[in-house]
């Protein structure tokens, strides 16, 4: 897959198994890619970054990239980068994610609701990987604020915050996540299906 014509050919559902096939020297060309302006481009070379990234460690070498990304002044460019991140931490044999945390979990202020939800369920792609991190994350996550929220969004984003909690209630015990978790089903936000889901995560 050596040019832009080549991506665009490849149907979005055969990404997957085109990512098993990439050579080594196309990846940086692929995160090249990732700043272009084409939606179709980015997102193409965004999915077939990710899909390597579930398979193999060698996108993991561009996770300052990737950091660098989390902090841009485009959303889509946050987004990217912070999914990136969260998919390489599986490979992280040299701990970067205890230097990119904090950079990370600023994202749970973005301005843009969908980076917020994305910041927060990709965690759930970090968490198996980092279990020294737990209490740091779920702690960041309980002290958002819903109310500074789009109210659009608000219940989606503690539905996903609250999957997640959960999540990391699985590997540790944290008694503040319970008492969160009671107060987020008690407090009207959500609406009777909801907080059954959520039971039944439980």
């Amino acid at each position: 897959m050596p040019g832009i014509d080549q991506l665009l050919a490849i149907d979005k559902s055969a990404l997957g198994e085109a990512s098993k096939t990439l050579h080594e020297e196309e990846l940086p060309m692929l995160v090249e890619l990732l700043g272009e302006k084409d939606d179709d481009i980015r997102y193409k070379a965004f999915l077939l970054l990710q899909y390597r990234s579930a398979l193999y460690d060698d996108v993991y070498t561009f996770w300052e990239k990737f950091r660098e990304k989390m902090k841009s002044s485009n959303s889509y460019q946050r987004s990217i980068g912070l999914m990136l991140i969260a998919e390489n931490v599986r490979w992280d044999k040299l701990n970067k994610m205890d230097e990119t945390i904090d950079d990370y979990l600023a994202l749970l202020n973005d301005e843009k609701p969908i980076t917020v939800r994305q910041s927060i369920q990709s965690l759930a792609k970090i968490i198996p990987y980092k279990k020294h991190l737990l209490g740091k994350i779920a702690d960041r996550l309980m002290k958002l604020e819903i109310d500074s929220i789009k109210e659009t969004m608000r219940k989606l984003i503690l539905k996903d915050i609250i999957e997640v909690l959960i999540m990391i209630k699985k590997y540790e015990k944290h008694d503040d996540i319970d008492d969160y978790i009671f107060k987020a089903i008690t407090g009207g936000l959500l609406d009777k299906k909801s907080v059954k889901l959520i039971e039944a995560l439980m």
